[in-house]
Parts: C-alpha cells; sequence; structure tokens
C-alpha cells in the first residue's frame, strides 16, 4: 500500500511523464496498476474490519445469552432497574422457569409468547418482554410483579 501511495504521489508531481509520448504508456501503466493495488488494498482492509467488527458482536451475544442481568439490561436500557425487579420477581433470572403456560424470565404466556416471540436464552426472552413492554405502553400492567413491590 505505501508503495502504491508513492507511485501515484510521484505522478502527482511529475505529471509531464503522463504527456510526454516517450514515458505515457509505461507511466499510465504504472500509475493505473498502483491505483489498483491501492484500490485492492482498501478492500481488504475494509473487510478486515468488518470481519473484526463481527467478531466483537459474536462476543458481545455470547456474553449476554450466559447472563440474563446483562442481556435485560442491554435490552431495556433505561428500564434496566425496572426490568431486573420484574424478572427477579417473576422467575428468580431462570430462563427456564415455568408455571403453567407461563415460560422464561418475565413469565409470558402461550399468547404472549406467539406474538411477541420467546426462546431458550436470556436475550432471546429480554428482546421478546421488551417488545410486550413497549406494545403496552411502556408500563408493566401485563406482569403480576412490578418494579415497585
Amino acid at each position: 500500500m505505501r508503495k502504491s501511495t508513492s507511485v501515484i504521489r510521484f505522478f502527482e508531481h511529475h505529471r509531464w511523464l503522463l504527456r510526454d509520448p516517450r514515458f505515457r504508456k509505461m507511466a499510465t501503466v504504472r500509475i493505473v496498476a498502483a491505483r489498483h493495488a491501492l484500490a485492492a488494498a482498501r478492500v481488504r482492509r475494509h473487510a478486515r474490519t468488518a470481519r473484526r467488527a463481527r467478531a466483537a458482536h459474536r462476543r458481545l451475544l455470547a456474553r449476554l445469552e450466559r447472563s440474563p442481568v446483562k442481556a435485560i439490561c442491554f435490552v431495556f436500557r433505561d428500564h434496566c432497574g425496572e426490568a431486573l425487579r420484574v424478572a427477579r420477581c417473576e422467575s428468580g433470572y431462570r430462563t427456564t422457569a415455568q408455571n403453567g403456560q407461563y415460560l422464561g424470565m418475565f413469565q409470558m404466556g402461550t399468547d404472549e409468547r406467539r406474538l411477541f416471540g420467546h426462546g431458550p436464552t436470556a436475550l432471546a426472552q429480554a428482546k421478546a418482554a421488551y417488545r410486550y413492554f413497549v406494545r403496552s405502553g411502556r408500563d408493566w400492567s401485563p406482569w403480576s410483579c412490578k418494579p415497585w413491590y
């Protein structure tokens, strides 16, 4: 990449080589090759950056799926404390909690799971509960446990 940049910079300062018929063909070949090499290096660098970002995102999701508290706070953000109190009251943060038809950390019923989703991980259950929370007007009326108890 450094060599390509210096070749391009050289021809920017020596434009007469691109105009002179004796050097035009070779100068054009060199500058075109340098531009292509530079573009390819940028593409490779962008791909490397994207791979690193995807890997970091996968690591974040793995941490969130292992920790119910982190998953709830990640999803509920400003309502983290309230959501933690509701989930602790409803299930003790257990993703496998069950009470009749009610399942998961937020003890969502069959109809709610059908409408808002559900999953085996803390992150999936927190996302489903957040969708239900937003749909209910951002209050805790659907849950029997309230954050102020």
